[in-house]
């Protein structure tokens, strides 16, 4: 019989252990700061009907889904009645309109699930990927204030994230085409066009978006064009600048003032939630792709890393459910797409491997004490302390290097002299050094230790010193 060769399908991600506990790291912090924001938890099936997941037919969004379809109706020559989820806000979007009369409004949910999209096989391109996402569903009407309150949300998570420096891209739809009208850019759809292309503009540069924009299929004149890339280059560098930026912009109808209003407010609002100034700014180029944001957009970026691109996006839509319900649901969100976070953190060299999930090893250095070692790592356990027990029996070298390899900090050892003196010995296999400790003392001592370690890591991962604490 011929051996299959092992391979996994292009466009996931598949980690060793150590690697996805520090994804997991990841994941958990983003949970952690979703959820001190007072975000409930939410999970949709990986699958949605057709139909309902896709209401626009023919677009880009098509040509990327994967179908579901059972060995039965393929065999009858059925159309799929099921297709994956491309993203997290569709299935939202239904989720909202059928358990409108059951939700608390407004409804702040995050949701952290994979997604699936027929991307083009590369490196760095992923097609199947976790989606971290919050949004705030009002109805019938949102507060601006929420717009503000998404930006603290992400400052606490890539503070937290420890991942360097990062800005806060922030911009406003109704600001753009506003300015887009006052410029002669007057029909809607030309607008929406337009700033499709400018938000090109930090990937492909001022020249191509400028032949764009004066070529053919826009044909704008070369004046109004310039005058354009003149608005949209500008950035903020400080609180005040940005507000002396808006002050500056002037009136001219109704979208570009309640765009400069709208932003105002956010502004002031995020210094108020006790954002670093360093961690926001205005990016008149800024506008998202898709069509549904209708106010404050956001784009976030490493500082130190900006080919990376966006880390965390998002932004406000007048009616999140329009094609499901006849109630009004506008709403403010943003998304972290969390496997290519990790997959960029860790090529940068942001992110390493982890320690492992287990903390100590209960060695076995003679069969007949197997008792003693049963109840040293039950006693570990119920203190709250991950514990493996060794119960093969091998030499102690062969068990230590075993327990380095898959990352177990701390080594227990008891032999025939231990029990005898009813003491333990510990090894920290990452120091290189051992000590020794009366048994009753054991979950104390090792806790001290763990401690110890725990907040040297912290100070690493963050970038700071310390000496080894006595």
């Amino acid at each position: 019989m011929s051996m299959l060769k092992p391979r996994t399908p292009a466009g996931t991600m598949e980690l060793l252990p150590l690697d996805q506990i520090a994804f997991q790291d990841m994941l958990d912090t983003i949970r952690r700061n979703y959820e001190r924001f007072g975000f409930l938890p939410v999970e949709t099936p990986v699958f949605e009907l057709t139909d309902v997941l896709l209401t626009k037919s023919g677009g880009e969004t098509e040509r990327q889904v994967y179908f579901v379809q059972s060995t039965g109706s393929l065999k009858q020559g059925d159309a799929p009645e099921l297709a994956l989820r491309f993203d997290l806000t569709v299935p939202l979007a239904r989720y909202v309109a059928e358990h409108e009369h059951l939700l608390s409004f407004p409804f702040r949910r995050y949701q952290m699930q994979r997604v699936y999209r027929g991307e083009s096989a590369q490196r760095g391109r992923f097609r199947e990927f976790y989606q971290c996402d919050i949004d705030i569903i009002g109805k019938d009407e949102l507060s601006i204030r929420y717009d503000a309150e998404v930006v603290a949300v992400i400052a606490s998570v890539f503070r937290e994230l420890a991942v360097g420096p990062f800005t806060i891209q922030l911009n406003n739809r109704k600001l753009m085409r506003g300015f887009f009208e006052r410029a002669g850019v007057v029909d809607g759809e030309q607008q929406m066009l337009v700033l499709r292309e400018v938000d090109k503009l930090d990937k492909r540069g001022a020249d191509y978006v400028r032949r764009t924009l004066t070529g053919e299929g826009f044909g704008l004149p070369a004046e109004r064009v310039d005058e354009i890339l003149a608005f949209v280059a500008l950035r903020s560098n400080s609180h005040s600048e940005a507000l002396e930026m808006l002050a500056g912009i002037g009136g001219g109808n109704a979208q570009l003032d309640a765009g400069i209003a709208e932003l105002t407010e956010v502004l002031n609002l995020v210094k108020g939630f006790g954002v670093p100034e360093a961690s926001y700014a205005l990016n008149f180029s800024i506008a998202r792709g898709l069509d549904y944001y209708t106010g404050t957009v956001y784009e976030t970026i490493l500082t130190d890393h900006p080919q990376i691109g966006s880390v965390c996006s998002g932004g406000r839509y007048d009616n999140l459910a329009s094609h499901y319900t006849k109630s009004r649901l506008p709403g403010v969100g943003i998304s972290i797409g969390a496997t290519r976070l990790y997959y960029q953190l860790r090529e940068a060299g942001l992110i390493g491997t982890a320690e492992s999930t287990v903390t100590v090893l209960v060695t076995q250095m003679d069969a007949a004490l197997m008792p003693t070692y049963l109840d040293i790592a039950t006693q570990l356990r119920n203190a709250g302390i991950n514990t493996e027990l060794v119960l093969d029996s091998g030499k102690l070298g062969k068990q230590l290097k075993y327990a380095s390899k898959a990352g177990i900090r701390f080594a227990v050892i008891v032999g025939e002299n231990e029990v005898a003196k009813s003491v333990v010995m510990v090894k920290d296999l990452s120091k290189e050094e051992q000590f020794e400790v009366p048994r009753s003392e054991l979950i104390k001592a090792l806790r001290v230790e763990i401690e110890q370690a725990e907040a040297l890591g912290e100070l690493k991962r963050r970038g700071g010193k310390a000496d080894r604490p006595s």
